[in-house]
């Protein structure tokens, strides 16, 4: 250890912050993990970014899938780790967030990691076990956009966590996590050269059975799929009226079209981007600005 490293590591042990301390999640509904060479440690997150579960369209099926598998954790019942898969800008990170807004209440807390938190997974929960000592509180484990290389040694140890592994994890820690790949690993074209057919039946080889076989410890799949024209307008005019405006479709309908064309994509995210935008340069033409 020597330079930055050292003094962001005597600063860190100046402020009382370490694993042992955590954070008051009497005061903190969500919680990310700082991983440090050192040793990690959990720190509060002071402004969580809670969606309302009502703005979020277009993923009825899966808003109500993992509502309910929630509802079932939060009330001391069993459920099911969740990998949230499928395009950009679908509301998979939203979803999660948007139920920690609902859950929160009644004592559901969300700690956020990332790719090299998962390799800290024993840290976490132990770190956990000592923020919360007599267990009140129920504990999302939240991957965000999470993907492995062919060899990176967290896919390991996230297939530990999830089943396999020697120590139990406690009962009040779920993992929901989302990605872009279904399996979570890259698929190349020599996996198929390993598939063999016996009878009717088509076996995978090796790889592709080691590929599918993290994503399969997840007890849900759900899916996020691209926006059609119709849905992605209805979430273009949400997005607008949580925003504050009510303008009638035919003003902006052509140009949102447009937008999501220059972008490449029908999402939630390019939805939401264009309201900003929308709104934004309405207000800023009417004189709505500082300086004005």
């Amino acid at each position: 250890m020597e330079g930055r490293e050292f003094l962001e590591w005597l600063a860190h042990s100046m402020e009382g912050q370490g694993s042992a301390a955590g954070p008051d999640f009497a005061d903190s509904i969500a919680a990310r993990w700082r991983h440090r060479p050192w040793g990690g440690h959990l720190e509060a997150v002071r402004r969580a970014d809670l969606p309302d579960l009502d703005s979020l369209l277009g993923i009825d099926e899966a808003k109500a899938t993992l509502l309910e598998n929630t509802r079932q954790f939060v009330a001391g019942l069993p459920a099911n780790d969740a990998l949230l898969w499928g395009g950009r800008g679908t509301g998979k990170s939203s979803l999660v967030k948007a139920l920690l807004g609902a859950f929160h209440p009644h004592g559901l807390r969300l700690v956020e990691l990332d790719a090299a938190g998962i390799l800290d997974l024993p840290e976490i929960l132990a770190a956990l076990a000592v923020a919360d000592p007599e267990a009140r509180y129920r504990f999302i484990l939240f991957c965000d956009d999470l993907s492995f290389g062919s060899e990176d040694p967290a896919y390991k140890a996230l297939k530990s966590l999830l089943d396999g592994g020697v120590e139990a994890r406690p009962e009040n820690v779920l993992l929901y996590a989302t990605s872009n790949r279904r399996h979570l690993l890259p698929r190349h074209f020599a996996d198929n050269e390993e598939y063999h057919r016996h009878g009717e039946e088509i076996i995978p080889g090796e790889t592709a059975e080691e590929k599918i076989s993290l994503s399969e410890r997840f007890g849900l799949w759900l899916g996020f799929y691209p926006f059609d024209q119709e849905q992605y307008l209805r979430i273009v005019a949400e997005h607008l009226r949580l925003l504050g405006s009510n303008a009638d479709s035919a003003l902006w309908r052509d140009e949102a079209l447009r937008w999501s064309l220059q972008r490449g994509s029908r999402s939630g995210r390019v939805a939401r981007q264009f309201a900003r935008h929308w709104v934004g340069s309405r207000a800023l033409a009417g004189g709505q600005c500082f300086g004005s």
